[in-house]
């Protein structure tokens, strides 16, 4: 009979084999882990600029406003809502409370007729609806959301894009609706200035309204509205109806609402390009924000800043003015608020209040 000799480096090595295999099939009949809640986020900002003139009681009306804005968001989010729909109700709030340069606080053209822009954009489709020099508009974030929904363009601009809100029926508001003691002084005041100089201070200006939000589907959006510059030509466009450049999201990146002197966010195509850094260049959220607001539009003199959130819910809010007005929600409910000067103590609240 032939004896077969089995090496003593073998027995320990089928052993280390068994219990692997053991350990492998533990796994397979262990209970799965417990899921983790669905996370959501959402950023807003209420404009880039200066706010130290700005009376503290003024201050206090726009975080006020800016609470109920995020609020909204959150009443949307925690439901299981999509991100685009937080985003629309966010900015309404805040076109409708006449405290910024959106709806109806948006400031004045040279002719003294506020025109207003907005855009908005779903990240999980790349669909994005936008409209520009609106007058007769009540609530340009909701017209730029039909416009992505209704029709095949992504921008409509003037006339075109009220008799579209007409057909969609809407009814169109008179001019006296976006009246506003506050910005009919500042318009005032500004053609006073331009008798004497050419230009205006551009870091006196403040108030485009944006929001960025991650629903629990794992979806981003963006959207912004603003009014536009003090004393513009009539007809003038910004960024913030620009997509790309005000305004961007997508799943794969980032979502960026931005606010300043937009015609260095059009030439920097800002929004887009601070996702496509995060995408392309796999570097975080806050660098990519960071060397496009703080480094290159430093370098051109470009003032204004941006929230952005990214699909894990990372968010930053970079800005190269003395103040940019923000606020940040967690899941959780909590509520930040702050950026209306580099030094200010952030204010947390809660939404669940």
């Amino acid at each position: 009979m032939k004896i077969i000799r089995i090496s003593s480096m073998f027995i320990p090595a089928v052993a280390a084999l068994l219990v692997l295999n053991y350990a492998h099939l533990a796994r397979l009949h262990a209970a799965p882990p417990p899921e983790a809640a669905p996370a959501f986020a959402m950023v807003i900002h209420g404009g880039a600029g200066n706010y130290d003139r700005m009376p503290s009681e003024q201050v206090e009306l726009r975080r006020a406003s800016m609470t109920k804005a995020i609020e909204a968001g959150y009443n949307i989010l925690k439901r299981g809502g999509t991100s685009l729909d937080a985003v629309e109700a966010a900015i309404r709030v805040m076109e409708d409370s006449g405290l910024f340069d959106s709806g109806r606080g948006a400031y004045y053209t040279k002719d003294g007729v506020p025109e207003m822009d907005a855009a908005i954009m779903d990240g999980k489709t790349l669909s994005a609806g936008s409209v520009a020099s609106v007058q007769h508009i009540a609530s340009p974030i909701h017209l730029a959301r039909l416009v992505m929904e209704k029709t095949p363009h992504v921008l409509l601009v003037g006339e075109g894009a009220e008799e579209f809100a007409k057909s969609q029926g809407i009814e169109l508001v008179s001019p006296y609706y976006f009246y506003n003691e506050r910005e009919w002084e500042r318009f005032k005041k500004a053609q006073e200035a331009a008798k004497k100089t050419s230009s205006l201070r551009r870091d006196e200006e403040h108030g485009t309204v944006g929001a960025v939000a991650l629903d629990q589907a794992g979806n981003l959006a963006a959207g912004t509205s603003t009014g536009g510059t003090v004393m513009k030509m009539p007809g003038r466009v910004g960024d913030s109806p620009i997509i790309g450049a005000g305004t961007y999201a997508n799943n794969e990146s980032c979502a960026v609402s931005a606010t300043g002197t937009g015609e260095y966010f059009m030439r920097n195509i800002v929004a887009a390009d601070i996702c496509e850094r995060v995408r392309y260049l796999h570097v975080s959220l806050d660098q990519a924000a960071d060397d496009v607001v703080m480094k290159e539009l430093v370098a051109q003199h470009g003032d204004g800043g941006v929230i952005a959130l990214d699909p894990k819910g990372n968010s930053t809010t970079p800005f190269n003015t003395p103040g940019m007005m923000t606020a940040t929600l967690r899941a959780d409910g909590t509520i930040t608020l702050k950026g209306w000067t580099k030094t200010a103590q952030p204010v947390t609240v809660s939404a669940t209040k």
